[in-house]
């Protein structure tokens, strides 16, 4: 027992737990953790710019990391600004705290400044919502909380912090032991059941995503895949779990799944999905793999039970790790005599790669072109993030993502996340090429955590799309009511200004051909760079004009 505060007790518990690096804006109602990041040299607290960037920092520094991502709020406006990364994160599967400044617990319940019931504001969108109300059990509530976090399905998790519990002094046990992520094994009768499975089908197909990931897990994917020729699909931005230079690479079920991807589904007689949560996305608007299939078997593995028959009823489901499942069924099939059929694969893939070539852009900046620069020039390590919008197509359709290269992008469809994440990226990992994908509305999100990485020197290389609108529901809006556009049009700042005010170099980029070098040029920057790329509205989806959707419309 050690004689602290209830905020030394917040971070001796964190940093006994193995936290190294926080996210947040300061604030008065948790000053007093704030005071005991002073006296620790190995946690560093990041300071944003807005609580929204700080918590998809948190989001996307766990996605990259396997640890659980920390951020650090005020009470009210603060907490309620950073609700947009803890559905980020919960969508994604991602382990996150969220810790909240509160009104103290002598002024609760009388609409104090700032007062909020977080268990009811954070309860629909977190995995689990809390209050220390006890300062000495601040540590057996924190640590409940990162076990939370970390087990089953990961996901967010709130704490409320009241100021007076983290201001009072007592004698205070900080656990020093570690908690480690429960992972379940593979049952022996469930691998005979699902081997027996795919020994005997023609057209498997192995579809992978969801959160908690390890290194461990994808050896075992890419050694499984391999060894049994089995084709994988990884489900919405989750590319990087599995090559995608690899020949059985063969898509990914996202939003505008391609009809390649779609045939493929379709036509699998197997389907093993490890670690998937199936979605809206994954199931094409809930079309794939509903009670009408004919004939497909379908396996389904998740770390929690609470996946499982949520739309897709699985023949089999299996609560277990991917490399328990992964590994056991290579192990069983290491030898046997399958009857994939190669031809089969062989056609999945040049759909796959047919797909990869866009049509010529309407623009004076062809993002088709761009992009296929953009691949050929990032190191085989580079980090690739974007939030959400039409733009993100680029990154997330025509980027093949190699062995160590990773992509950060939001499950919630979340703008503003790319830029954030980028940061987080190139703090962890600021001798990597990090590449952020923004679209002009998205970026102006949370632009202003180019301050975040003017004053952490965490540049990242950020491509602005700058169309003037908000592409995405331009597009819906030419569809539905053509010719009536409302709302959608952006009048945009000088956003090289913009950049180079924040120490970045910066270019704006008016035709195609101006790319190739300024993107060299940005990759030698020490300072991260911000491209302008001058985009025409009537590009606002690969391959589908405004022209093209008007006249669809009236059709």
């Amino acid at each position: 027992m050690v004689n602290m505060s209830g905020g030394q007790a917040v971070v001796n518990t964190l940093i006994a737990l193995g936290a190294r690096r926080g996210f947040g804006v300061p604030g008065e109602s948790f000053l007093a953790v704030l005071d005991a990041f002073y006296d620790v040299s190995s946690f560093t607290f990041t300071g944003c710019r807005n609580e929204g960037g700080a918590a998809f920092m948190a989001e996307a520094w766990a996605k990259l990391t396997g640890e659980v991502g920390l951020c650090f709020v005020t009470r009210g406006p603060g907490a309620t600004n950073a609700s947009i990364g803890v559905h980020t994160a919960m969508q994604a599967s991602t382990p996150m705290i969220l810790f909240v400044g509160q009104v103290g617990l002598e002024h609760q319940g009388r609409e104090a400044f700032q007062e909020l019931d977080y268990r009811q504001v954070f309860g629909p969108i977190a995995k689990y919502s809390t209050e220390i109300t006890d300062v000495s059990r601040t540590g057996e509530i924190i640590r409940r909380a990162w076990s939370m976090a970390i087990s089953g399905r990961p996901g967010p998790v709130v704490v409320a912090l009241p100021e007076d519990i983290l201001t009072q002094i007592s004698n205070i046990d900080i656990s020093q032991e570690k908690i480690s992520v429960p992972l379940g094994g593979a049952m022996p009768a469930d691998i005979l059941q699902l081997s027996k499975k795919i020994e005997g089908a023609q057209r498997p197909v192995i579809i992978v995503g969801g959160g908690g990931w390890t290194d461990l897990d994808r050896n075992a994917l890419k050694n499984c895949a391999n060894e049994l020729n089995i084709p994988v699909v990884t489900a919405f931005r989750y590319h990087d779990l599995f090559d995608n230079t690899d020949p059985l690479f063969v898509g990914e079920a996202g939003v505008g799944m391609t009809a390649n991807t779609k045939r493929i589904l379709r036509e699998a007689d197997v389907i093993l999905a490890v670690n998937l949560r199936f979605g809206e996305m994954t199931t094409d608007a809930f079309t794939l793999f509903g009670t009408g299939r004919s004939g497909q078997w379908i396996g389904q593995t998740h770390r929690s039970g609470d996946e499982f028959h949520k739309y897709v009823s699985p023949d089999l489901a299996m609560i277990c790790s991917p490399s328990a499942v992964l590994q056991s069924l290579l192990d069983r099939l290491s030898c046997a005599n399958m009857q994939v059929d190669s031809t089969w694969i062989a056609v999945a893939r040049d759909g796959f790669i047919a797909s990869q070539i866009p049509k010529p852009q309407p623009s004076p900046v062809d993002m088709g072109k761009v992009t296929a620069i953009v691949q050929e020039l990032l190191p085989r390590d580079a980090i690739v993030t974007n939030g959400a919008g039409n733009f993100a197509i680029w990154p997330n359709k025509f980027i093949q993502f190699s062995a160590d290269q990773r992509l950060l992008a939001p499950q919630s469809g979340a703008m503003g996340y790319g830029l954030p994440a980028a940061i987080a990226a190139k703090l962890e990992y600021p001798n990597r090429c990090v590449v952020c994908f923004a679209g002009d509305g998205d970026f102006q999100m949370n632009c202003q955590e180019l301050g975040t990485a003017l004053q952490s020197d965490a540049r990242p290389i950020v491509l602005i799309v700058n169309n003037g609108t908000y592409g995405t529901i331009r597009m819906h809006q030419e569809k539905y009511y053509p010719v009536r556009v409302s709302g959608t049009d952006i009048i945009n700042p000088d956003f090289s200004a913009l950049a180079e005010a924040y120490g970045c170099y910066a270019e704006r980029i008016e035709t195609t051909a101006e790319f190739a070098a300024a993107f060299v040029r940005a990759l030698a920057s020490p300072t991260g760079a911000v491209l302008d790329l001058n985009v025409a509205a009537e590009a606002i989806t690969p391959g589908l004009t405004i022209e093209g959707l008007r006249a669809s419309s009236q059709n």
